[in-house]
């Protein structure tokens, strides 16, 4: 969709006068480099959502035109340059931002305060270049796969504190607070004694400083309380669902009874004071690191992301029904519809997940949503011999259904091709890019960032793909 005619009053931008100049990124260049390629594909995009906030504004000099923000932006990420003060630098010196700024060059201010004002916006975006991966015939809905990677947050394992030091810290402050509050009151006393009614001095420093920390650290406190109030909550909804499971197998409860719901945080939570919002989540590589879980569903066709969000939950037990909620809005809003059988009735997706999704619930609500769930109830063996294809009998659980469909022949090849699915797009943004820590901070920036990263990834799809098509 083209953009429409807008009545702000925008900086002058002729990226085709400057590339054709002696000595400039079209002389250059090579014929259907991506520069070249998104400065014809982004002008069309819908960009209307990042536009709004200029249309009414009147103060101040002219912007710079978004079109030209977002190439710059979706270019610098396609090539693993993310930070702002890095894409003001290449602006100067590098040939392919030069095609893309021409002589606007916006510096590392304004590249990184548009990135933070329209963060939200490029959730747009990614749906704009979804609907041109649909055009071109790149999303085909034969089999989706979704899967979840921890990315490091922007906050520091050394500004964290955990509640039982919380406890001691907040009683070793108020006597600090109340020694120097003291303290305080005698340099009044003998203030009043030497000034009468006449004005003295602030509250003194130390005693600020205190009281700020203070406050900072009661706040942290209250954070990890209601945090482990919603935890005690969720675990024993969890136990009554396993309660309500077993009275209907009959099935007695294995292993030991379990202990009693903690309402109040175990003494080693931890909170974090750069981004409160992010929790401490293992890495692959065993460590422990402030981080995001960033999810994805990746169409098998061409690798094309179909929804992507973020979440602080370091599992993804309750993820499974909330991507695939977000996969057929997005489906549903560029006009993709489920592929039909030969008697014309639209047919269920296939969407494989690792046995990490798996829940009766997830499985249900995943079905009920049109997609037809292939996920790992356990750790897959390889070489395990296939099911049967005889029904199961009415007794059998969901668990053993969903255990039986993937032993069968149709479902081993369906979720035999997960992994090349879905974990090569993970590999490509953190190995081939090199983006391993969110550079923004807060949960809601974080998802837009991830948005801005899956959208860039999709471009790099498509830019191939009309490569391929084009013989480049």
């Amino acid at each position: 969709m083209m953009n429409t005619r807008h009545h702000k009053t925008y900086r002058p931008w002729t990226p085709d006068l400057y590339r054709r100049q002696a000595h400039t990124p079209l002389a250059k260049l090579p014929e259907g480099d991506l520069v070249f390629f998104l400065l014809d594909v982004v002008p069309t995009l819908d960009l209307s959502s990042i536009y709004a906030p200029y249309e009414e504004e009147t103060r101040g000099g002219p912007p710079y035109d978004p079109t030209l923000m977002v190439c710059l932006l979706l270019y610098a990420y396609c090539v693993g340059v993310f930070s702002s003060r890095k894409i003001a630098l290449a602006c100067e010196r590098n040939l392919a931002f030069l095609a893309i700024v021409g002589d606007e060059r916006p510096d590392f201010r304004t590249i990184s305060d548009f990135r933070k004002l329209h963060i939200q916006a490029f959730a747009d975006v990614f749906v704009a270049v979804l609907r041109l991966a649909k055009e071109l015939g790149m999303i085909k809905l034969g089999n989706l796969a979704t899967d979840g990677t921890k990315i490091a947050g922007n906050a520091s394992r050394h500004k964290a504190m955990s509640y039982g030091y919380m406890l001691k810290e907040i009683e070793r402050l108020r006597e600090e607070i109340t020694a120097l509050v003291q303290q305080a009151q005698g340099v009044d006393d003998a203030d009043d004694a030497a000034l009468g009614s006449r004005r003295g001095d602030e509250l003194p420093d130390e005693l600020q400083r205190r009281e700020q920390r203070l406050a900072t650290i009661q706040a942290a406190k209250e954070r990890l309380e209601e945090q482990a109030k919603a935890a005690a909550e969720a675990e024993r909804q969890h136990r009554a669902e396993q309660a309500a499971e077993r009275e209907r197998t009959g099935k007695k409860r294995r292993g030991k009874e379990p202990g009693p719901i903690q309402e109040t945080p175990d003494s080693k939570a931890q909170t974090n004071f750069t981004d409160p919002e992010l929790k401490i989540m293992p890495q692959n590589n065993k460590g422990w690191e402030y981080s995001a879980n960033a999810q994805a569903t990746v169409d098998s066709a061409h690798q094309i992301i179909l929804a992507c969000t973020v979440t602080t939950a370091s599992n993804d037990k309750e993820q499974a029904v909330p991507m695939a909620q977000a996969t057929k809005a997005n489906l549903d809003e560029v006009g993709l519809t489920p592929p039909v059988d030969a008697a014309g009735q639209p047919t269920k997706i296939p969407n494989c997940m690792d046995t990490g999704y798996y829940s009766e619930k997830a499985a249900a609500g995943v079905e009920e949503l049109g997609f037809d769930p292939h996920m790992a109830t356990e750790r897959q063996r390889h070489h395990a011999p296939a099911g049967t294809c005889e029904p199961m009998p009415a007794e059998a659980t969901a668990k053993e259904k969903m255990t039986a469909k993937l032993r069968t022949p149709e479902g081993r090849a369906l979720y035999a091709r997960r992994k090349v699915i879905v974990e090569p797009v993970f590999g490509q943004i953190k190995g081939a890019w090199g983006f391993r820590r969110f550079l923004l901070r807060g949960l809601e920036k974080i998802g837009g960032e991830w948005n801005l990263l899956c959208l860039t990834h999709n471009v790099l799809k498509i830019w191939r793909y009309h490569c391929a098509l084009s013989g480049i």
